[in-house]
């Protein structure tokens, strides 16, 4: 890929300013707050969007330094670019308003979507955190971040695994871990529709116990009154006619009075109201009538408090109601609830089992553990083969980037070693020297043979080196090396700089270069 035309409409100090990009090394040069670094933002921004922040961080992010010093409605640029032997131009507005992006193929006129990817597609899927991480470098900024020790895992699974890097590690793994949440997520509604139940059948089980209970007292009662109702038939036939204690208390056997006797008082009331004259006779014969009927009534009752006996005091004990009731109509009912009794005992014994069954360990849940497993071993051999394959990137990193740390330092230091996480040492004499004990000049150069090597290995396609004040620390010798490098082995390079030294040392050297003044 090659980036052949920046055009700032209104982005930062510039406005309406074209910038053309030729091939092999441009020197982009500049005083101090010419806008060397808005360049450098505007690239990057260009090919892969610029976000604005929220709060209190929105007032210095990269939307806000970088608003447009007049018209900031019109925020907004193109770039061209090659890539694929076609030219496309990309335009994007990053106004807040009107925000919006449109890539178009120059050649045939062909619209892509960004939105949809086509931009990262065209790109060769180069990403933000690795362009920022190999061929974009900014000032002071040499030193690599976390993503390209994650891109190098990812790339070395994928490559060595399957022969390419279409693959992605990082949404492998991010695809198993999604698929264990979402089991998980089954798991739980599975125990919770499980609990749900389990709380239904309990309920359920409750109530049928009360109905059990409920049952067997209405059984034992009904057996206790038929019982009752047996002992009472069998004292009757066997005790005296005499002895009989009848329930209704006007049977005429229970009477103490002879008929003879109402017979005389009869007529002795008919006899003193004829004979007594008037009107003395009404008054004579209504206290006869009076006197008569009290002692027929005290007569009636004489006898009714004798002694009672067993039949009877058993009787005694049945209400009136219940003595109603035939004996054919209590066995019936017994019948009935007894086997009512029996559906509901099996009802809650079935309740019971069911219950149990929920207590042992279910298939599904054997099968929700089964695919867990599955899943954490899918991870962890990615994860393995990931590690091991790394190493043997690693091995061929460690070469690449040696022969270019080898041109770049005469020759002096030509073994390096890059261990786990990206902690690099370098091999002199037998002697095994971090990084971090190497002077800033060595070990700018050490992190710029990382990124140049990377970008090889990483990329198909080779794409544009951007370097803004990256050779602060270097001295001639190694500015000079490092430029005769860039001009042998990069088809384009575009160096911001605010210094002449890459001009006079490229002329030295005879190499060609195009200078644009900011």
């Amino acid at each position: 890929m090659k980036i052949r035309e920046l055009g700032l409409k209104h982005f930062g100090k510039f406005s309406d300013r074209t910038i053309q990009i030729e091939d092999g090394i441009n020197i982009l040069y500049g005083e101090n707050e010419s806008g060397k670094s808005t360049l450098h933002t505007f690239i990057k921004s260009m090919f892969f969007g610029m976000e604005r922040g929220r709060g209190r961080a929105s007032v210095y992010d990269t939307f806000s330094v970088y608003e447009p010093w007049e018209n900031p409605n019109y925020y907004s640029g193109s770039l061209k670019f090659e890539s694929g032997g076609k030219t496309f131009r990309v335009d994007r507005n990053f106004d807040r308003y009107n925000k919006r992006a449109e890539l178009i193929c120059e050649d045939d006129g062909e619209r892509l979507s960004v939105d949809d990817g086509d931009l990262e597609m065209v790109i060769g899927g180069l990403n933000s955190g690795n362009y920022e991480n190999t061929i974009s470098v900014g000032q002071l900024k040499v030193e690599t971040g976390k993503p390209l020790a994650a891109e190098f895992k990812n790339y070395a699974t994928n490559y060595y695994a399957t022969g390419n890097s279409e693959l992605d590690l990082g949404k492998a793994l991010e695809h198993l871990k999604e698929k264990k949440k979402q089991l998980e997520r089954e798991v739980k509604d599975s125990l919770l529709r499980k609990q749900a139940w389990r709380e239904k059948m309990e309920q359920e089980a409750s109530y049928v116990w009360r109905d059990v209970h409920r049952l067997e007292e209405e059984y034992v009662r009904i057996t206790e009154e038929i019982r009752h109702r047996i002992e009472k038939e069998r004292a009757e036939e066997q005790e005296n006619p005499e002895n009989k204690r009848m329930i209704d208390e006007l049977r005429p056997g229970k009477w103490r009075i002879h008929p003879v006797e109402i017979l005389v008082f009869i007529g002795v009331v008919v006899l003193s109201f004829m004979v007594i004259a008037k009107p003395w006779n009404y008054l004579v014969s209504i206290i006869l009538s009076l006197v008569c009927g009290i002692y027929v009534w005290n007569r009636m009752k004489v006898g009714k408090k004798q002694e009672k006996t067993l039949p009877e005091i058993i009787l005694e004990e049945i209400t009136p109601e219940e003595e109603k009731i035939p004996r054919e109509k209590l066995l019936w009912e017994q019948a009935h609830i007894k086997e009512e009794l029996r559906e509901k005992q099996t009802q809650y014994a079935n309740l019971k089992e069911q219950l149990e069954e929920l207590d042992e360990l279910s298939d599904d849940y054997r099968e929700y553990d089964r695919r867990r497993q599955a899943l954490r071993m899918a991870a962890d051999k990615l994860n393995e083969l990931s590690a091991s394959l790394q190493k043997q990137l690693e091995q061929k990193l460690n070469g690449r980037m040696a022969e270019i740390l080898g041109a770049l330092t005469d020759g002096r230091y030509t073994k390096i070693m890059i261990e786990e996480g990206f902690h690099i040492s370098v091999l002199k004499e037998g002697r095994r020297i971090p990084a971090e004990q190497l002077s800033r000049g060595t070990v700018e150069q050490v992190y710029f043979a990382l990124r140049m090597a990377a970008s090889e290995m990483l990329y198909e396609e080779e794409y544009p080196v951007i370097l803004d004040d990256t050779f602060a620390y270097y001295d001639d010798a190694r500015l000079k090396n490092t430029l005769k490098w860039l001009g042998e082995n990069r088809d384009q390079a575009l160096i911001f700089t605010c210094q002449k030294r890459e001009e006079q040392l490229l002329d030295e050297m005879g190499i060609a270069y195009k200078k644009k003044y900011l």
